[in-house]
């Protein structure tokens, strides 16, 4: 318990300000990053863009000004959208490292404030607990029982106890809490430090690579090459039938530019970042952009309870003590000095006596905070209560021992006095309290409290019981037997009015919540009911039940439990372990220190942003910033959103490029004359391939996203028929565009009119696909069109395009177009729109069967 007088030092927030600017922040040097210069200069360092400089400097030295200025334009243009997308992105990942920061407690102006690391000063009073991780260099000035494990600097795995009183007191940057609690004096930071001399090894937030985008790297390099070959052949066939040279080797070049989707790996990147943005706003905070892909195919989420399925506003409702249970919505228990003296003492909250509002001055564990909440309401009583004794030693929590104790001196005496889970505290009891005199805890006695422990579990009441014996054996072996049992005191969570609904979206989802807690199984089962996680009581398990069976075993158990109670750290890696094993895609929440190696086993690790540790948030993918499991929801809706999208704009890219390159090959195939020329291809690529693929990538979910079962971890992005959509309609784009063409020229077209006509119907084809795209199972005409927005833009953008070059004297003879007539429109719309229309009636009349 960090006293009063603890909290009343500290820096003031100008002194801490004034040593900021006097010393710098807290952080390492790290990785200079790229100007903007230097990445919008790399979009040219690319052999697509070389070859295509190379062929407007061609052009202009022939005397094809107007050509060689429009590729030039054209190559900027792209050039200028390339770094837009890559300057966004990584100032969206900055800015999440930036949040994904470790966070330390400190002791500011006299109140106990959390602040990013980053702004620690020599000077600051750190407070530090388990699972904390050291933000930078010092020197203990108090401690209780608190080991460090300094690994990452010694290389030794041992913990290193410290102690205030002796030499070994020193505290190291990066180093991280085992157990225990202690105050550090900060007196390096920076590069300063200890860590700061292996700098290199505490670089940025990691950045894996998306293995959907090195999967799409591999294709981009087949692509390119069955491009080129391609482009090759188109260009050699026309250098035969006796086309210039220069026509054909421009018209290669621009066919190579049009048909290589050289950006989808970057707009993968881009949708990705966009995603994990929009995700920031729901309070999901992704550390590691795999898991964004990830997240699409959970199966199963693993949640604790408390704070995250429910409010983590806990309320004593209800004392056991004398024999029968108190109801504190009719009974205030003041005047039961000892079992209150024995859950305010032995209680780790800290306290801020300034503020006057009890919910506001007590800081710590909300059940530890419900204790003293449930006999103080006001802050100068409990300020007087507490000055009365002096905590002089404790054995602090921990998750496997499942209780803590304290001595504390008051006046003369010193007393123990012990709380924690009822079956922990009863067995270190030998006598009972009752009515003011001290009988022996006989088997008889247990079984009764027992019953009353079970009853209070059955109304979802968390169950702490308390005790307590007179003692001088400081530190001893026998400190923690032979206690007096006082009581229990019941309090509830109630879940979050959210979470019902959460859990249906996942059940509809293929997705199974489990309730992971260290509760007893009763108080789980209560809440898990009612919130629709089970229904029967043989769908819980216990940790004890836990220890009993094999994993072979525990993995064929864990297909139809749904609530796993009193678990400890431990075991959640087996029961991650167990549910991976039925090939499930698991996701794993988690807050303590211990909990780091489930989350890190778990396909998605996610680490609570408010409870959650240091070393937790670090081996996890995904951080909540709320602690709520609807947010996970939210998170896995929007990783399936995210994946669908990626397989749209890859859908729409490889059917248009498909679309262009079949167009002119076909055309060499069949002797026809270039339907279209090097200036439009280029337009072509312009007008279609950037804006609109970029909208896809934030298209709004399907309507019912949330009610398809889980895609499989390894599946390709081409599955599900992805690649015959794109086969058929890229054909079909084609075969339309050189079927526009060769109507012209049946009319008596000129050749201008036909390739305007080509160029026209190629553009919506795209422009009207880019629709189509939006879903694999929805049909135009069940898609509301304007809940996307940007799309709708992206596309009016395009089309006032196609008009400028059509419409405009000066452009449309740069482009070689001339203005379409309402009959040449009627060509161009039914070509365009004939295989539009019947791919949308067959999805819809399919949608209704």
């Amino acid at each position: 318990m960090i006293q009063e007088r603890e909290i009343s030092r500290g820096l003031s927030t100008k002194e801490a300000e004034k040593r900021q600017s006097t010393y710098g922040l807290n952080e390492l040097s790290h990785k200079k990053k790229s100007s903007p210069i230097l990445i919008f200069l790399a979009q040219f360092n690319d052999f697509i863009v070389w070859v295509l400089i190379a062929a407007t400097v061609i052009s202009g030295l022939m005397g094809d000004t107007a050509d060689a200025i429009t590729i030039l334009i054209i190559v900027v243009v792209n050039a200028i959208m390339g770094f837009v997308q890559e300057y966004r992105t990584e100032k969206s990942l900055e800015a999440l490292k930036e949040l994904a920061a470790p966070t330390c407690k400190v002791i500011r102006d006299g109140v106990l404030k959390v602040i990013n690391s980053i702004e620690v000063t020599i000077g600051d009073l750190i407070i530090l607990e388990a699972g904390d991780r050291i933000p930078a260099d010092g020197t203990f000035i108090e401690s209780s029982g608190i080991m460090i494990d300094e690994s990452l600097l010694t290389g030794e795995s041992v913990g290193v106890s410290k102690d205030s009183k002796k030499g070994k007191n020193q505290g190291f940057m990066g180093t991280t809490v085992l157990k225990g609690r202690g105050i550090l004096l900060i007196d390096s930071i920076g590069m300063n430090t200890e860590m700061g001399k292996i700098a290199n090894l505490l670089d940025n937030i990691e950045e894996d690579k998306s293995p959907l985008r090195e999967r799409l790297d591999s294709l981009g390099k087949i692509l390119v090459a069955l491009c080129l070959t391609i482009c090759a052949v188109v260009t050699v066939l026309g250098i035969l039938r006796g086309n210039e040279i220069t026509e054909m080797f421009l018209l290669g070049v621009s066919l190579a530019v049009a048909a290589i989707p050289e950006g989808l790996a970057a707009i993968v990147t881009v949708a990705l970042a966009l995603g994990v943005s929009r995700m920031l706003k729901k309070n999901a905070l992704v550390r590691k952009l795999p898991a964004v892909e990830t997240l699409g195919c959970t199966s199963v989420i693993c949640s604790d309870k408390t704070g995250t399925l429910t409010q983590n506003k806990m309320t004593v409702k209800e004392i056991y003590i004398n024999g029968k249970i108190h109801d504190l919505d009719k009974d205030q228990l003041t005047n039961h000095s000892t079992i209150m003296k024995a859950l305010v003492y032995c209680n780790d909250c800290n306290y801020d006596f300034n503020i006057k509002n009890i919910d506001k001055a007590l800081h710590g564990d909300p059940t530890e905070t419900a204790l003293i909440k449930a006999f103080f309401k006001d802050v100068n009583l409990l300020k007087s209560f507490v000055s009365n004794a002096k905590r002089i030693y404790d054995i602090p929590f921990d998750s496997s021992r499942k209780m803590m104790s304290v001595i504390v001196r008051e006046g003369t005496k010193e007393v123990c006095y012990m709380k924690g889970a009822p079956e922990r505290v009863i067995d270190k009891c030998s006598h009972i309290l009752e009515n003011g005199t001290i009988k022996p805890l006989t088997t008889q006695k247990k079984k009764q409290v027992a019953s009353y422990i079970e009853a209070m579990s059955n109304r979802a009441l968390r169950c702490i019981a308390a005790a307590y014996k007179e003692s001088n054996l400081v530190k001893s072996e026998s400190l923690e037997n032979n206690l007096i049992f006082l009581g229990v005191a019941g309090s509830i969570d109630p879940p979050r009015v959210e979470v019902r609904d959460a859990v249906l979206k996942c059940k509809l989802a293929g997705i199974q919540p489990v309730m992971i807690t260290g509760d007893h199984k009763n108080t789980a089962l209560a809440i898990a009911k009612s919130i629709n996680i089970c229904n029967t009581d043989d769908q819980a398990m216990t940790g004890e039940e836990i220890e009993t069976i094999s994993d072979e075993d525990l993995m064929k158990k864990v297909k139809n439990v749904r609530v796993f109670a009193r678990v400890s750290p431990h075991h959640k890696l087996r029961i991650v372990k167990a549910f991976k094993k039925q090939n499930n895609i698991v996701a794993m929440t988690g807050d303590g220190v211990n909990d780091a190696p489930a989350i890190k086993e778990a396909d998605i690790g996610i680490a609570m942003g408010i409870s959650g540790t240091d070393v937790t948030k670090e081996a996890a993918s995904m951080v909540l910033m709320d602690d709520n499991f609807a947010t996970i929801v939210s998170a896995v809706e929007e990783g399936r959103v995210i994946y669908d999208n990626i397989r749209k704009f890859i859908r729409y890219l490889l059917s248009c490029n498909l679309g262009e390159v079949l167009t002119m090959f076909l055309a060499s195939l069949f002797y026809l004359p270039n339907p279209l020329t090097p200036i439009q291809i280029l337009f072509v690529n312009l007008a279609t391939d950037g804006l609109p693929a970029i909208a896809l990538g934030v298209d709004p979910a399907d309507k019912d996203i949330m009610m398809q079962q889980p895609r499989e971890k390894g599946e390709g992005i081409f599955a599900r028929g992805l690649w015959s959509k794109i086969v058929v309609r890229g054909c079909l784009i084609g075969i339309c565009t050189l079927l526009s063409f060769m109507t012209g020229r049946l009319y008596g077209m000129d050749l201008a009119t036909c390739r305007t006509l080509a160029l026209t119907t190629l553009v919506m084809s795209q422009l009207l696909h880019v629709f189509e795209c939006r879903s694999e199972r929805h049909s135009i005409f069940e898609i509301k069109v304007f809940t996307n927005p940007y799309l709708v833009l992206a596309v009016l953008v395009s089309m006032i395009m196609v008009c400028s070059i059509l419409y405009i004297p000066f452009l449309s003879g740069v482009f070689n177009t001339v203005p379409l007539r309402l009959f040449q429109w009627g060509i161009v719309l039914f070509y365009s729109g004939i295989i539009f229309m019947i791919n949308s009636l067959y999805l819809f009349i399919k949608s209704k069967k």
